[in-house]
């Protein structure tokens, strides 16, 4: 791949890059290729013309990878054919009022090592309509490839977005990800991110809050094991009044695995009466695993209701004598442990997420890949 002049790849000293594995990166080792996309779902509101700016979900500067993005996907640079080949644009659009019933899949497959695509989402929901669409990433563990998804998602007055990310992508896969979002008056935008794949994944989210009365939910579970990274960068942007947003991301890591999660909460002096609201829990489960949690805010204004926590650490000694006092080995304590962390966060996630498919996706990563075995009864106990 030829990259253009003026653009440089960013390090590590970066704030906004800081803590991640971007170090490792070889750019020149990759070429646009073929992601395989498939949609399914209502026909009538899927099409694959790019409508939405950038400019209308965001405030945050584009990084080297965004531009990279519009580059290889603005009007102009693609032919229809190659679109759903190379990823190219998805855009779900509703209209005033229409309530879609069933959930709108979108999968993206990379099926080749050395291939850089750079998959495109849009979600528009038009005046008091509703909407779900779920988004997954998948590939093969031999697969050594590097995609950078978008998706934007503009929710007009009182409509109602559900949008779930599943990252079940292979362990040599890389995934640099954005998700850009705005509400308008009294709209509901919800937020679902699963992340259990991948080598190096990392997704930078940003939600504005642009009317009065609008709501966002933000959920992420992530769970990485092996020399695995999940990197999560966030952004809750009120610049409306009585506008609200709660987020709460919770992961854990194990053998030499590494997380990170940097947020910001932004009330801007227009935005009185709002209300804020960030967690961020991480579980160390081994010796070498490594967490790092960084909420922080931003408040221009009084007459707000705002607070952010974070926690790193392991297991907690009495949750594990208890259980192991009453009769229950080590092992199944631990798991047992980790589905109570998980529970308030699986408990949040909407139907289209599958959440009792994620408990067994989670009981098998608690169990590890070499142990195979099946999970019963969502505690990873083997059959």
């Amino acid at each position: 791949m030829v990259m253009p002049a003026d653009i440089a790849l960013p390090t590590a000293e970066q704030e906004l890059w800081r803590y991640s594995r971007i170090g490792e990166l070889d750019l020149g080792s990759y070429s646009v290729g073929a992601v395989t996309t498939t949609v399914s779902g209502d026909a009538a509101v899927v099409s694959h013309e790019s409508r939405l700016a950038l400019a209308d979900v965001s405030v945050e500067a584009a990084d080297v990878f965004e531009q990279l993005h519009a580059l290889h996907t603005a009007p102009g640079t693609r032919d229809k054919a190659s679109d759903v080949a190379r990823g190219g644009v998805v855009r779900v659009g509703t209209s005033r009022g229409q309530a879609i019933a069933d959930p709108i899949l979108v999968t993206h497959h990379v099926h080749d090592s050395g291939i850089l695509g750079f998959p495109s989402l849009e979600i528009d929901a038009a005046e008091n309509s509703e909407v779900t669409v779920v988004e997954r990433f998948v590939s093969g563990d031999s697969c050594r490839s590097l995609i950078v998804p978008l998706v934007k998602i503009r929710a007009a007055q009182a409509a109602r977005v559900t949008y779930v990310a599943i990252n079940e992508l292979g362990e040599g896969t890389w995934l640099i990800g954005y998700q850009r979002a705005l509400g308008e008056r009294d709209s509901t935008i919800s937020t679902s991110t699963i992340a259990l794949g991948g080598d190096y994944a990392r997704i930078r989210a940003g939600v504005r809050l642009v009317g009065q009365g609008a709501s966002a939910k933000q959920v992420a579970l992530y769970f990485a094991d092996g020399t695995q990274m999940h990197d999560f960068r966030t952004l809750q942007d009120h610049a409306a009044p009585r506008t609200h947003s709660d987020l709460l991301f919770k992961g854990a890591v194990k053998d030499h695995a590494k997380s990170v999660y940097t947020g910001l909460i932004k009330i801007r002096d227009n935005a009185d009466k709002s209300e804020a609201f960030q967690t961020n829990r991480n579980l160390t489960l081994s010796s070498g695993s490594w967490a790092e949690s960084v909420p922080n805010l931003e408040i221009e204004t009084n007459d707000v209701k705002c607070s952010h926590a974070s926690t790193v650490g392991p297991i907690d000694d009495e949750q594990r004598f208890y259980l192991e006092s009453r009769g229950i080995r080590p092992e199944i304590a631990e798991r047992l442990v980790v589905f109570g962390f998980f529970a308030d966060v699986i408990n949040r996630l909407p139907a289209a997420a599958q959440p009792d498919a994620l408990r067994d996706k989670v009981g098998r990563k608690l169990l590890g890949a070499a142990k195979g075995g099946a999970v019963v009864g969502g505690t990873g106990v083997r059959a």
